[in-house]
């Protein structure tokens, strides 16, 4: 059987207009599988599917949804009426501020919750059923390194990231003997138009035509996760972030929690922040 026959004939990708959205949306319609995209920004989603509809020949729709607003799991059941959804892939979610929690209203750590936590949620329980009736299927959660343990400038971001591993991980623990596929895939620093801008603004990069340093190149990640779907519940993504997350686990909560904050204020303290 092909991958289509697996997680087709459609699946659903949130976070698609750019980075590790769009390039997950275009390696599944690469593999025959028609592709909605999902995201804020309805003309760049447009253009973001007719690109892979040309190039790959699938079927693409776009859908634009502020995946942080109340409704927002509602509005994408309703524009997926009728698509048989066997692959959901959620990339959404990334923090553009790396700000102290203090420093933003309320509502800005409320909004991440929801994109990050509530709406994935909601998007599984919605499509999974039907993944379990056809004893066939697919999801990948996107979750951050970030998600290990408690830094400065990431306290609500790291925190919906610990849930997306756990949640992740419990989905497959319920999904893995119904023929559908799980993944938590757990992502550091990555080579995004995101990444860019924010360390363009924060001085770290001369242009955003500059790839920041250190940083996991798109292609590895998306790479990663296709060969790793069925190897559940839990993967990190490269050599490197894998070590670093082997040391974390070595270590009492308290002193990698310390460590942690210690290693973002001396980061801050080069910026010349």
């Amino acid at each position: 059987m092909t991958f289509a026959d697996d997680y087709g004939p459609w699946a659903l990708v949130a976070g698609a207009s750019d980075g590790v959205g769009a390039a997950f949306a275009e390696a599944l319609a690469e593999r025959g599988v028609n592709v909605v995209l999902l995201a804020r920004r309805q003309a760049l989603l447009d253009e973001v599917a007719a690109g892979i509809g040309a190039r790959t020949g699938v079927e693409t729709r776009a859908v634009a949804v502020d995946l942080a607003a109340p409704n927002a799991a509602a509005t994408v059941a309703a524009a997926t009426a009728g698509l048989e959804i066997g692959f959901l892939v959620y990339c959404a979610g990334a923090d553009p501020n790396y700000e102290h929690f203090l420093a933003n209203p309320i509502e800005t750590a409320e909004a991440m919750v929801q994109r990050n936590c509530t709406v994935p949620m909601q998007l599984c329980h919605h499509y999974t059923p039907g993944m379990v009736e056809r004893g066939r299927g697919g999801v990948i959660l996107l979750g951050s390194a970030a998600g290990f343990a408690g830094a400065p400038n990431m306290v609500a971001y790291a925190a919906t990231k610990a849930f997306d591993m756990v949640f992740a991980e419990a989905l497959w623990a319920e999904l893995r003997d119904k023929g559908v596929d799980v993944l938590g895939l757990v992502l550091g620093k990555t080579d995004t138009p995101t990444l860019r801008r924010l360390e363009h603004a924060r001085g770290q990069l001369a242009g955003l035509d500059t790839a920041p340093s250190d940083a996991a190149a798109v292609s590895d990640v998306i790479a990663e996760g296709f060969d790793n779907l069925r190897n559940g519940p839990t993967w990190v993504v490269g050599e490197k972030l894998r070590e670093a997350v082997s040391m974390m686990g070595s270590l009492p909560r308290n002193d990698l929690v310390r460590f942690m904050a210690q290693a973002a204020e001396e980061a801050m303290a080069g910026n010349g922040s």
